[in-house]
């Protein structure tokens, strides 16, 4: 397979494709590495290494940069602790609430960069494998941040109320309504599995195919605009992850009607 950047014209030779399927760059033993898994992988080194060199940046007298990340992050945190209503709790689960917002926000933006998607591989075939491709498009990613976000609300639950208080909200044999609406309160629970993973799939895989689309039809007009708009949906998709993520645990820790 040769290394090329596709253009324009090898776009209008081909076709437009689209697909579910990640694609596969290859193999790490048994594990696949697709291109989807290569762009997350890339947006955790980029993060970290941000997160080295910012710090060793700090200063008690900060600069402008400084100043607006200490008053974004400051925010996120102060909404955090009113909506727990505990600085304890707030710090607890503050960390891991941030980082899902920050890696999600990371990945979204990482897949419209340009060259994200068009620099591949040509097999036997005449077909692409991109060398990265949008993390969220593809359900094993999302799934796997839906598994953390999903262990630790319920987490939050166990800790807060203890093991058995936790489980009478889904498990109550007193009378048989309330078995009945601990049955409905462990389906809604389960299913935020399939609505996180979803949602956030569902808008960046639409984006992505709305910005192929445009590329396609009208590469030099219309996809500006739509590339603004899916800067945007980045930033509220990671919110959305991250708030429902905050708002579940909160709804976790509280005691069983």
């Amino acid at each position: 397979m040769d290394f090329i950047n596709i253009t324009h014209a090898a776009e209008e030779s081909a076709g437009l494709s689209l697909q579910l399927n990640p694609y596969i760059l290859g193999y790490l033993g048994d594990l696949p590495v697709t291109s989807t898994l290569l762009t997350a992988w890339l947006a955790i080194i980029i993060l970290i290494s941000i997160a080295l060199v910012v710090r060793h940046k700090i200063s008690l007298v900060p600069n402008k940069l400084q100043s607006v990340a200490e008053m974004l992050i400051g925010g996120a945190y102060d909404y955090t602790k009113e909506t727990l209503g505990d600085e304890k709790q707030a710090n607890r689960y503050f960390p891991i609430i941030i980082s899902i917002f920050i890696f999600v926000l990371a990945v979204n933006w990482m897949g419209i960069l340009p060259g994200v998607g068009s620099i591949g591989f040509y097999d036997d075939t005449g077909h692409l494998t991109p060398l990265l491709y949008p993390s969220a498009t593809d359900l094993n990613i999302t799934i796997g941040l839906t598994i953390v976000a999903f262990f630790t609300i319920e987490i939050a639950g166990i800790l807060s109320l203890g093991l058995w208080k936790y489980g009478s909200k889904f498990i109550n044999f007193k009378s048989p309504l309330g078995f009945a609406v601990g049955i409905l309160e462990l389906i809604s629970v389960l299913a935020r599995l399939v609505s996180f993973s979803f949602r956030l799939f569902g808008n960046i895989f639409a984006g992505k195919t709305l910005i192929l689309i445009a590329i396609f039809f009208a590469p030099y007009i219309v996809p500006m605009p739509i590339y603004a708009y899916e800067i945007l949906v980045g930033i509220i998709q990671a919110g959305i992850f991250a708030v429902l993520t905050l708002f579940f645990i909160k709804l976790a820790r509280e005691m069983p009607h």
